[in-house]
């Protein structure tokens, strides 16, 4: 029996929906059971709670062969990686108290960093909380930047007519749209094929600038001009709080973003066939130019 966590999200339900066609049992736990019923639909056990509580989620992983484990984001937490932290300490406990044996987790990028890792820090934290773990079979993958991060700037080409963000824009570095991550993550939860602790890095289809982003996605949406501005970090802060983001969260942000720019969080990530995943931006450009065309 399969648990996932984040069943309702990106990477959590195509997972969980995957895992269901191939005859496999599966529990999923959300918050919110109204949009868990596809999955229950489909025959999904449903348990509805706070991965952040620790005696909800023990009960949820008990007779689990393996789990999904992810920690859900919150926008609008007051400190992020505390709040990052008090989920991560719970899903290992849970893990250590139903002696669940296979743990495939949702990392990131930037994780191998010490310091300056931004919204990742909680990540790291986690990792480290399940290496504690003995007889733990972990496999951490550490996607790089989501395409999906991508389609909170609709509304800034609409209004402004560019694309952009504090990251640098001739910055050469990689994209993966989610469902990609899912489709690996289900691959080695059927196969359950590692031991110990393994790292697994996804770096989507090809490396690329913002600049080959913005003419990628303004062809799609029929304005071959578009261009990449670079945001100072306190104006991209500015329209994160706007958005209705904590300052905790934008500040995390950006202290991602300063790194990244500075060549610190691909630093650890080597392209391999293994890390490389199928999408490419070209395909996920007809999804931005969706979300654009249904933008008023």
């Amino acid at each position: 029996m399969y648990v996932i966590t984040g069943a309702t999200g990106n990477t959590g339900k195509p997972i969980a929906v995957a895992l269901l066609n191939s005859g496999k049992k599966v529990r999923i736990v959300s918050r919110n059971a109204v949009k868990a019923k596809e999955l229950t639909d489909k025959g999904a056990e449903l348990f509805v709670g706070d991965v952040g509580d620790v005696i909800f989620l023990s009960k949820a992983f008990q007779g689990a062969t393996a789990v999904y484990a992810m920690i859900p984001p919150d926008f609008t937490a007051p400190d992020v990686t505390k709040y990052q932290m008090k989920v991560a300490d719970s899903i290992a406990q849970a893990v250590k108290t139903a002696g669940v044996k296979f743990v495939v987790a949702l990392s990131s990028v930037g994780t191998h960093l010490e310091k300056d890792f931004g919204i990742v820090s909680g990540l790291r934290y986690m990792e480290q909380k399940l290496n504690a773990i003995p007889g733990l079979n972990a496999l951490y993958l550490r996607p790089t930047y989501f395409m999906e991060n991508s389609l909170g700037m609709v509304d800034t080409v609409k209004k402004f007519g560019v694309i952009g963000s504090p990251v640098k824009g001739d910055l050469r570095m990689n994209m993966i749209a989610t469902k990609d991550i899912a489709s690996y993550a289900t691959k080695r939860l059927l196969a359950l094929d590692f031991s110990n602790h393994n790292v697994q890095y996804l770096l989507g289809q090809r490396d690329l600038t913002s600049f080959e982003v913005a003419k990628v996605f303004g062809a799609g949406i029929g304005k071959p001009d578009l261009e990449y501005a670079e945001f100072p970090y306190e104006d991209f802060k500015k329209v994160m709080l706007g958005m209705g983001a904590s300052a905790s969260m934008a500040d995390n942000m950006n202290t991602f973003i300063k790194s990244m720019n500075e060549g610190k969080i691909l630093s650890d990530a080597k392209r391999t066939p293994e890390s490389t995943t199928p999408t490419s931006i070209e395909e996920f450009a007809k999804i931005f130019a969706d979300i654009y065309s249904m933008k008023k």
